[in-house]
């Protein structure tokens, strides 16, 4: 028998062997990413219900909470909690309104400010670029404390009870800026921006034409945490803000909720009033109120959040 008939007769005993290989490795990959996503779908599912339950219970009424306790189908549905909300916080939409203001606008300047400023710092060819590095690093660690600010914020700069109170402290952050720092040196080489000098193209043309299209993905990642920092804040509405129409929507509820724990302790009260008072429902109805707007925008952010925060990671 000459070679060839040799191979011919081993062809396809190696071509069976190969098959059965890649059919044994096909269904092992397949079973992997079944568990795979079961797995994945078992911990999303955990991550959702919390805030889920918390919906159902601002809808389940207050007499069947003390009657049932929590329940993820409960006797009794009401929108008694949302009521309460709206009667005892005259001023809740009007609190959104500033939020909402104070987030967008807040978000804007904050997303100005730290791009351009690691824009610069992360350029080779920007003189004090250590210096500013080093300022960026030590407010990091040591802040000027909150009696100083205070004095800034309202004899300085005269801001107490302007919406720019709710904004300033706000629009600068030094690890957003590490952030942008290090996604602009891993993402705009700086061939492109030499190529851009050389055809006469000014900085500002480059910063704005050529950088941040290339770092949307970033500016999307602190633009996210700018606007859960805007969103969630409260601290410095209660430091620089008298004015009723200035509250935003975290103090507000902050305020009915004193509101509500000083009739709870209150002990002149009679049993009917605070067997009519919705305190459970309430609680859960505040958190629905104040989480869900932003919830439902972090989706919009979440194709760039990854890739920002990966490629913005420290490096060297």
């Amino acid at each position: 028998m000459d070679s060839t008939a040799i191979k011919e007769s081993k062809q396809p005993k190696t071509f069976k062997k190969k098959k059965k290989k890649l059919a044994y490795n096909e269904g092992f990959t397949g079973i992997t990413n079944i568990i795979a996503n079961i797995m994945l779908s078992v911990f999303s599912i955990a991550c959702i219900f919390p805030f889920i339950f918390v919906i159902i219970i601002s809808l389940t009424s207050e007499q069947s909470l003390l009657e049932h306790g929590y329940s993820i189908f409960p006797k009794e549905w009401s929108l008694e909690a949302y009521r309460y909300l709206i009667q005892s916080g005259g001023d809740l939409l009007q609190s959104y309104g500033v939020t909402i203001t104070v987030t967008i606008l807040g978000a804007i300047t904050h997303v100005c400010l730290v791009s351009t400023y690691a824009y610069a710092i992360s350029r080779p060819n920007f003189l004090y670029r250590k210096q500013f590095m080093f300022l960026v690093f030590f407010t990091m660690l040591f802040g000027g404390g909150m009696v100083p600010s205070y004095i800034v914020m309202t004899q300085v700069l005269g801001l107490k009870n302007t919406i720019w109170a709710l904004i300033l402290p706000m629009a600068f952050s030094s690890f957003n800026i590490i952030v942008m720092r290090t996604f602009f040196q891993r993402s705009v080489p700086e061939s492109i921006i030499e190529s851009a000098r050389i055809d006469g193209a000014s900085e500002i043309r480059i910063f704005l034409k050529i950088v941040l299209p290339l770092a949307i993905p970033g500016i999307a990642t602190i633009a996210l945490f700018s606007t859960l920092g805007y969103w969630n804040d409260w601290f410095n509405a209660m430091l620089y803000v008298d004015y009723p129409d200035l509250v935003p929507l975290q103090y507000m509820l902050i305020k009915i909720e004193n509101n509500m724990e000083f009739i709870r302790q209150n002990a002149m009260l009679s049993g009917e009033v605070m067997k009519g008072l919705p305190q459970e429902s309430v609680r859960m109805a505040m958190v629905v109120i104040s989480t869900l707007p932003i919830a439902c925008t972090y989706p919009f952010f979440q194709k760039y959040f990854i890739g920002g925060l990966t490629i913005g990671g420290v490096k060297e």
